[in-house]
């Protein structure tokens, strides 16, 4: 193991730089490919460091941002990736920095992870004659949704739309972490194996026949679609998969009728699941259609289903022993954990693993001397700030010994 990234010489500044990073990027949420504020600022910082940069990645939305940094010689080409799109939150701090725009919060910590890798590409600019072979430093837009390609209709990601734009090519690893509320700063967790579930959306449309409520049997109402669906299909996923499997489907939304007497013609359930099986993930996705088509066919009407389906994140087994003795420098063996358990959450990194080996792990922002902190998604969520440096630390490392 190469343990050059410890010997490196930090810039004194690097700390307090990572913290302004993220602070501006904190008050300046972005969401999906809405990112041209964090963009502009990741491209400027790139090029101050003499990097080659590659703007408007991605094959359908073109918001993606790529890094490029190559080292003293030819040799392979590895990937870091930093997701920077922030969610339609309310954050409810009162900090300097946050957020200004209303409704909008990076309560998912992307600012870190853009800050972090930012981070890493300034130092290892300044490092090149320690490596040999090529970094590519990747800013992905849109991990926490996706849109409809104006190209082909299809929902897209910002993985996969920067990886349909090629940017997986002559890439032998890739590596890429995530702020983890369960772990205290000052630690890493990485799994094994399969790290967190494929993550599927799915809306269904039921299409029924207005009418009065003193004369139901002229209507197809679409409110009992809704509410049977709804019904039938969470005693589908208690009875119909194996109960000793890790799976969820849970319902976001609801839309039905504009009047409190007048029977509604139409109806929207929206909500996601997720599963560690490929085959789960296909069984669930079959049992959303037979069951919308069916109980709308049973109360003459239609329906109209749009469904996205996640990929399970799994981790290569070289890649997790080399991203594991990367850490140990950083954050000392003890702190170095085997994670057994995987998550039910989803990311589109799991595109990436799909295709080239790689690791995605889980690095601690809770205060050390608290015992909980507010989760992922919630308007409190924050960060130990210590995390940063930490994150930029392990960047180097793993590059550094990828490429040694």
């Amino acid at each position: 193991m190469s343990e050059l990234a410890v010997a490196l010489s930090l810039p004194d500044t690097l700390e307090s730089d990572l913290i302004r990073i993220r602070r501006e990027l904190h008050a300046h949420p972005e969401v999906l490919f809405d990112v041209d504020h964090t963009t502009t600022l990741i491209i400027g910082l790139l090029r101050k460091w003499g990097l080659e940069v590659q703007s408007g990645v991605g094959k359908h939305f073109g918001q993606g941002v790529v890094g490029i940094l190559h080292g003293a010689e030819d040799g392979e080409t590895i990937l870091l990736r930093a997701d920077i799109d922030a969610l339609p939150i309310q954050e409810e701090h009162d900090y300097a920095y946050a957020s200004r725009r209303e409704g909008y919060m990076h309560a998912c910590g992307h600012d870190a992870h853009t800050a972090m890798l930012l981070g890493a590409a300034k130092v290892l600019s300044n490092h090149r004659e320690h490596f040999r072979g090529t970094i590519k430093f990747v800013f992905q837009p849109a991990e926490e949704g996706a849109l409809r390609s104006p190209l082909d209709d299809r929902w897209i990601s910002g993985g996969r739309d920067m990886i349909e734009d090629g940017i997986l090519q002559g890439v032998s690893q890739s590596f890429a972490m995530h702020v983890w509320p369960d772990l205290p700063v000052g630690s890493i967790g990485i799994h094994k194996e399969t790290a967190m579930a494929a993550s599927c959306h799915f809306a269904v449309h039921f299409q029924g026949t207005s009418g009065h409520h003193s004369a139901p049997h002229l209507s197809s109402d679409a409110i009992i679609m809704a509410a049977r669906f709804v019904n039938d299909m969470q005693i589908f996923m208690t009875t119909g998969i194996n109960p000793t499997e890790a799976k969820v489907l849970s319902f976001g939304t609801l839309h039905a009728g504009t009047v409190k007497n007048v029977i509604a013609g139409e109806s929207e359930v929206t909500g996601t699941f997720r599963a560690f099986r490929t085959e789960t993930v296909e069984r669930i996705t079959k049992a959303i259609a037979d069951y919308a088509h069916s109980i709308a066919c049973l109360h003459g009407g239609k329906a109209t289903i749009t469904q996205r389906t996640g990929t399970v994140l799994n981790n290569e087994a070289s890649a997790v022993d080399r991203a594991m003795q990367a850490a140990e420098p950083i954050f000392g063996k003890e702190n170095v954990l085997e994670l057994e358990q995987p998550f039910l959450a989803g990311e589109d990194f799991a595109l990436y693993t799909q295709h080239r080996p790689g690791v995605f792990a889980f690095i601690g922002c809770r205060p050390q001397e608290a015992t909980s902190a507010y989760p992922l998604h919630h308007p409190k969520f924050d960060i130990d700030e210590r995390v940063l440096l930490l994150g930029a630390k392990m960047h180097i490392q793993f590059a550094l010994d990828a490429l040694a």
